[in-house]
C-alpha cells in the first residue's frame, strides 16, 4: 500500500485538478474538490462461475530492471510475462494515479458480471461499448456508469478482481468516473482478470475491442501515444489522458503521426520525484505479442500545464524504452 504522504497527498486533490481535469476521463465536471475514500476492498472474490484470481503483482518484489523517466514526470509501470508466469518489471507499482479512460475497462467488466451464461449484448448496448473500448467515448462511459451505480461499480470490481491501490471517485462527485484512483499493479491485475478468468465471450469481447483501437479518440485527440506507437501487431491498448482541455490544440487526424521526439532530458528511475496530482495524467495500458502474451501498464502524471503533445511524447518514450524484445517493437 503507499505511505501516508503518498494517501495524504492523493486526499488533497485541489480546486486546480478538478478545473484542468477536462478530456479523456473527464465524467461530470464536478462541484466541488474532490476527496477520495479510503479502505478500499483487498480481497479477491470468486468470479461467478471460475477460479478466484491468481497471484497478483507484489510492490516489494524486485524489478528486473527500471526505465528512465522525463524529468519532472512520476511514471508507475508494470510488465507481466504470461508465457513466463513473471513480472518483467515492476516501478513504482502501487503507486496511485487518476484513472481517466482506464476505469473504462472496470465499467465494462461490471457490465457482463451479472449476464451469464450467454454474457450476450442486447444491440443498444454494444455500440456503446464498443467505442467506448475502442475510441475511449466519453459520453458512452457515462451512460453506462450512470445506468449501473456509478461509485458502485467500482466498489463491486475492487472485491471481485482482488484490487490493492483502486479506489471510487469522491463520495461527493458519484458521477465524476475519471477521478477513481487507479495503480499500474491494479492495472496488469484487471488485464490477468480479462485474459485468464474471464469467461470466453466475456473475454473475447473486451480484448477484440482493445486490439481495434482506432488513432484517435472521439474527443479528437490522438490516443495513440505509447503501446500502439512502440510496439508491432498485435497488441491492444486502453489509454487514459485527462487535464488537457476539452479540445486538443491540434486536432487527431487518422493517418498523421505523432509529434517527433523532442524530448527533455532524462533522469534516473530512482531519483526523488514527488507525484504531483495537479498535473495533466497520460496512461497507456495493453498486451504486447502473440496470444497477448505480455500485459504492459504505464501510468504518468505530468507537470501542470504540460502540453499533451509533450506528454505524449514523453510517454511514447519511456515506452519505447521498456525491457520487452526487439521482435515485438516497431
Amino acid at each position: 500500500m503507499p505511505s501516508a504522504t503518498v494517501r495524504l497527498l492523493i486526499v488533497a486533490v485541489s480546486a486546480a485538478v478538478v478545473l484542468a481535469a477536462a478530456g479523456c476521463g473527464k465524467g461530470e465536471p464536478p462541484a466541488s474538490t474532490p476527496q477520495f475514500a479510503s479502505g478500499a476492498a483487498s480481497s479477491a472474490v470468486p468470479q461467478p462461475g471460475s477460479a478466484q484470481l491468481g497471484t497478483a503483482p507484489s510492490a516489494s518484489a524486485p524489478a528486473a530492471s527500471s526505465v528512465p523517466v522525463p524529468a519532472g514526470v512520476t511514471a508507475g509501470i508494470v510488465i507481466y510475462d504470461r508465457q513466463a508466469g513473471a513480472y518483467v518489471l515492476q516501478q513504482k507499482p502501487s503507486w496511485r494515479f487518476r484513472s481517466a479512460s482506464l476505469v473504462k475497462l472496470l465499467i465494462a467488466l461490471d457490465y457482463f458480471w451479472d449476464k451469464g451464461p450467454a454474457y450476450s449484448v442486447p444491440a443498444a448496448d454494444k455500440p456503446k461499448l464498443q467505442i467506448m473500448l475502442q475510441s475511449s467515448d466519453d459520453a458512452a462511459a457515462t451512460g453506462l456508469w450512470k445506468a449501473n451505480g456509478q461509485r458502485d461499480i467500482v466498489t463491486r470490481m475492487v472485491q471481485r478482481l482482488g484490487l490493492q491501490d483502486t479506489e471510487p471517485p469522491p463520495v461527493s462527485q458519484p458521477g465524476y468516473w475519471g477521478y477513481t484512483a487507479v495503480s499500474a499493479a491494479d492495472l496488469v491485475r484487471v488485464y490477468q482478470y480479462i485474459l485468464d478468468k474471464a469467461p470466453p465471450p466475456v473475454r473475447d469481447f473486451i480484448i477484440t475491442n482493445l486490439h481495434a483501437t482506432t488513432k484517435c479518440g472521439t474527443d479528437h485527440y490522438d490516443q495513440s501515444f505509447g503501446i500502439p506507437s512502440v510496439f508491432k501487431q498485435p497488441r491492444s491498448a486502453k489509454q487514459g489522458w485527462s487535464g488537457f482541455g476539452d479540445n486538443p490544440a491540434t486536432p487527431c487526424v487518422p493517418n498523421a503521426d505523432l509529434p517527433a521526439d523532442a524530448g527533455p532530458a532524462f533522469v534516473p528511475a530512482a531519483d526523488p520525484n514527488k507525484p504531483d496530482m495537479m498535473g495533466e495524467v497520460l496512461h497507456t495500458t495493453g498486451t504486447v505479442g502473440e496470444n497477448d502474451r505480455y500485459i504492459v501498464a504505464v501510468l504518468s502524471v505530468h507537470p501542470d500545464g504540460t502540453a499533451f503533445s509533450k506528454a505524449a511524447t514523453n510517454l511514447t518514450k519511456i515506452t519505447r524504452s521498456l525491457p520487452l524484445p526487439a521482435s515485438t517493437k516497431l
